[in-house]
């Protein structure tokens, strides 16, 4: 290609639209243009970018043994209302009706679709076991879409499911998907970490995202300083917890205490002159039509993600003002667990706590020297919080988790028999018998993919794209354009890297050097040639986008340290 002949609007100035690195550097490199919120058109250098991690996926996709479809963008509401999910998708899910006034929705993933179509094709163990994929657009009406295409509304993604016999054969489809996503992501030039996550509106019963470590990432994972334990910060479970820390301190005496207009953490702490790790926040839950309450240190946060997966509930929410005053006899700020008549559950780390301070169920009043057992009782403990760093391992004996940012680029379930019993997916096996086929799902967020790329790989002067996701693997700078010398040898050493199979662009334009070389590097090409002044003694300069590196070249000599060049990166 011919830079001149591109669609390449390249920008000086950051664009005061841009949110993060990655969405600053891919407007101003001219590879996307925003439509409208969370919708954006790919310009031709986006669009190679996609295409080469497009055709990355399919090739391991293909080797894994998956078989790529398209399924239909237009969903009828019937299929998502059998599945349960047509009223519990939310917002995101975006509605609409045909002119036969017929609900329909535009796809935000595709775990219906795909298994009314396996239902009605598949009816013995002999067809399975099955993996289908497609690469295509979904929607998800995003409340607040943000970040250019790291979290758009409209966006590309690779979506494959699995379906087989049992759930050994599902754990084995499993595996292979993903050691395929393991494959992809190296061959994108990405460091990444594959981490156990919550499942989410999906479903299922397991799950692992994939991701891109990145400081710009919105996602926290914890992971272990000792061993392969791995989370994101939904799902990261918090170790052992320290029962019979306290067993030389002496239970104190029950009391009340004022602490007028004293309901944060942070002012009940501070007028007690206590640590917020001696004091027991009471949350006070709706779960459907029960009531329960919820018991964390002042120090940590709820994972109400935890809570609803404990109670196997999607209608779980924070109790409003008026019924945690119904519960507790008290105005919100004042709640704790003594004398509550419900259920009650207690995270991990107050095990082995004493004479700790909680709410006192009275207006302004707070109860000092609480303890477990003597002063109420609690249902059950379980993991409830957050994690935080330092935590010891739940894997390991001696290891603390470490937190870092990521930006998740891929994530895989395992969806057991949730959809096919729901859309009635059965086969029958070498007995005869009808079963329901289980399950597995995995994406990758195309553009999301690009984007974490660029978070993790550029400078000061622009992008620095990996050589296997790189719109053009060189780019030939023609110094002096109209100088019949200079322009010959660019057309040569043009025509010899395209015969060679080489991905090139050759930058022609009538442009000064500086302008040149700055827009090649903000683009973010992996090798450059400079053709210059020195052509007319048969050299030219190579020049290396990510480490700088620069070494002079004979024209003839051109093709093959190319190559090498390129093969090392």
């Amino acid at each position: 290609m011919r830079y001149s002949q591109m669609l390449i609007p390249t920008l000086k100035e950051d664009p005061s639209e841009a949110e993060v690195l990655s969405h600053k550097l891919m407007l101003r490199a001219g590879m996307i243009r925003k439509l409208a919120a969370g919708i954006y058109s790919y310009l031709p250098l986006a669009q190679r970018v996609l295409r080469k991690t497009e055709q990355i996926i399919r090739e391991e996709m293909n080797r894994a043994g998956a078989q790529e479809v398209t399924l239909p963008f237009v969903q009828p509401a019937e299929i998502w209302q059998k599945s349960g999910r047509w009223n519990v998708y939310g917002k995101e899910l975006m509605r609409l009706k045909d002119r036969n006034n017929r609900d329909f929705c535009l796809g935000p993933t595709h775990e219906e679709v795909v298994t009314e179509l396996v239902k009605n094709e598949v009816t013995s163990y002999r067809q399975l076991p099955l993996n289908l994929y497609q690469i295509h657009i979904k929607f998800r009406d995003e409340m607040r879409p943000r970040f250019g295409i790291m979290r758009a509304r409209e966006f590309v993604m690779k979506d494959a499911y699995s379906f087989d016999v049992d759930e050994k054969r599902a754990e084995e489809s499993y595996q292979r998907m993903y050691q395929a996503y393991h494959n992809i992501f190296k061959r994108c030039g990405l460091t990444f970490r594959a981490v156990e996550a919550d499942t989410g509106p999906i479903g299922g019963n397991f799950s692992h995202e994939f991701m891109v470590l990145a400081e710009t990432g919105e996602d926290s994972i914890f992971s272990c300083n000792r061993c392969d334990y791995a989370a994101s910060g939904d799902k990261a479970e918090t170790g052992k917890a320290e029962d019979g820390s306290a067993d030389n301190l002496s239970l104190g005496e029950l009391k009340s205490v004022r602490t007028p207009n004293k309901r944060t953490v942070e002012e009940v702490t501070q007028f007690l002159k206590v640590k917020p790790e001696q004091l027991i926040k009471t949350l006070i839950f709706q779960e459907g039509d029960n009531t329960i309450a919820a018991l964390i240190r002042g120090d940590h946060e709820i994972n109400e993600l935890k809570l609803q997966n404990l109670l196997k509930t999607e209608d779980l929410f924070l109790a409003s003002d008026e019924a945690i005053e119904k519960v507790t006899k008290a105005p919100k700020g004042f709640a704790g667990p003594v004398g509550l008549d419900i259920k009650v559950f207690a995270d991990n780390s107050l095990k082995g706590m004493k004479n700790f301070v909680t709410g006192g169920n009275e207006k302004d009043a707070h109860l000092v020297n609480v303890n477990l057992e003597r002063d109420f009782q609690v249902d059950s403990f379980c993991d409830l919080r957050f994690a935080a760093e330092g935590d010891s391992c739940p894997r390991c004996d001696h290891g603390q988790l470490v937190m870092s940012r990521g930006i998740e680029v891929g994530h895989i379930f395992k969806l057991g028999t949730k959809y096919s019993e729901a859309l009635g997916a059965k086969f029958l096996d070498d007995k005869g018998k009808a079963k329901y086929m289980v399950m597995g799902c995995y994406g990758i967020g195309v553009g999301r993919t690009v984007a974490a790329s660029i978070e993790q790989n550029h400078d000061e002067n622009g992008i620095i794209f990996p050589v296997s996701i790189a719109p053009f693997e060189v780019i030939i700078v023609s110094v002096k354009p109209k100088s019949p010398e200079v322009k010959d040898a660019s057309e040569r050493i043009y025509a010899a890297l395209l015969n060679a199979g080489v991905d090139v662009i050759l930058d022609d334009r009538d442009e000064r050097p500086g302008i040149k070389f700055k827009d090649a590097d903000l683009i973010g090409i992996p090798l450059r040639i400079t053709v210059g002044a020195k052509v007319k003694d048969g050299y030219v300069d190579i020049k290396l986008r990510k480490s700088r590196e620069a070494v002079l070249v004979k024209v003839e000599e051109i093709v093959e340290k190319v190559r090498e060049m390129i093969n090392s990166d």
